[in-house]
């Protein structure tokens, strides 16, 4: 099957870059192959942020992620945040620029949050019209990521994989797998993470996520606050198989750890980038990850559906 990543690089493992880690990796110039920033929090900053952002990307790679393209909104793209987006890709030569598949906002209000949408014909050709204006401006193809969710729409005709799938072909986008995303997603709405893994169009994947999540018992929320479940590694051994390599980064945005340990804990990939997890998890597999991770853990239905004898 012919790539669809535009001639991307595989970065090999990177971490995001936050201001707790500024001073650390400007004096001791970390062994890490590569850095993700988010967006917002340069666009518009000058300073020390920028300064050391600046002195990152002279010597690392460096890949721009950002938060509130809000690509899956009603309301109309906002170009001036598009061409802030541009400035600062041109400026700190991005090998990329990456979102996700979602919406931000409304009627001029930003609500901060990641929020899911229909997955259907209408919100499909919506999203691809958009992403095509977005990729003509930015002159570069934006590679959007599957976010976790917490709710599903009636009105849904695709699954999220179906949906991405199709999007990538008609918009001629590439995709972010948020493995953890997956995983987080799988349990809250009871679908088969390694269906999704082995369904999603693997040749447009130029990007990988990992991060820690929270089991709250009924459903799990991504947090970013913690080390990677051993599930989730084993579903991103699977994918990155199936890839044949893609960029992989680790995302940790509370509890932030010293960057040594965040630095040790991507890491950790190295153990699952041979083929023996391909081998593990053999292509139509219906092993069930959350089963391992959360057992007893009750499905939220059972909450508000009688058990009836």
């Amino acid at each position: 099957m012919t790539s669809k990543r535009f001639a991307l690089p595989n970065l090999g493992l990177g971490v995001g870059l936050r201001s707790a880690h500024f001073s650390y990796i400007l004096e001791n110039q970390p062994d890490v192959d590569w850095f993700e920033i988010i967006s917002e929090n340069f666009m518009d900053s000058g300073g020390r942020p920028r300064y050391v952002l600046d002195q990152i990307a002279e010597r690392y790679p460096v890949v721009m992620h950002g938060v509130s393209l809000s690509i899956g909104s009603t309301d109309p793209l906002d170009f001036d945040y598009l061409n802030k987006l541009k400035r600062l890709a041109d400026e700190t030569r991005a090998v990329w620029v990456s979102d996700h598949l979602c919406w931000t906002g409304v009627a001029g209000l930003n609500a901060h949050d990641l929020l899911p949408i229909p997955l259907n014909e209408s919100t499909l050709a919506h999203v691809v019209s958009r992403i095509r204006t977005v990729q003509d401006l930015l002159e570069r193809p934006l590679i959007l990521e599957n976010p976790s969710t917490y709710v599903t729409f009636s009105g849904s005709t695709f699954s999220e994989w179906e949906f991405m799938n199709q999007m990538a072909v008609e918009a001629d986008c590439g995709l972010l797998l948020d493995v953890n995303n997956v995983y987080v997603s799988s349990v809250n709405h009871d679908f088969d993470p390694v269906e999704y893994v082995e369904s999603v169009a693997r040749e447009r994947i130029v990007q990988f996520h990992l991060a820690g999540h929270t089991n709250c018992g009924t459903h799990l929320i991504d947090t970013h606050d913690a080390q990677v479940i051993d599930p989730v590694w084993k579903l991103f051994g699977r994918a990155h198989s199936l890839t044949s390599g893609a960029a992989t980064l680790l995302e940790w945005d509370a509890n932030i750890p010293e960057f040594p340990v965040l630095h040790a804990e991507v890491l950790k990939a190295r153990n699952y980038l041979t083929s023996d997890w391909a081998d593990a998890l053999p292509a139509g597999s219906a092993r069930t990850f959350h089963d391992q991770a959360a057992a007893g853990v009750p499905h939220p239905l059972d909450f508000i559906v009688p058990n009836i004898d």
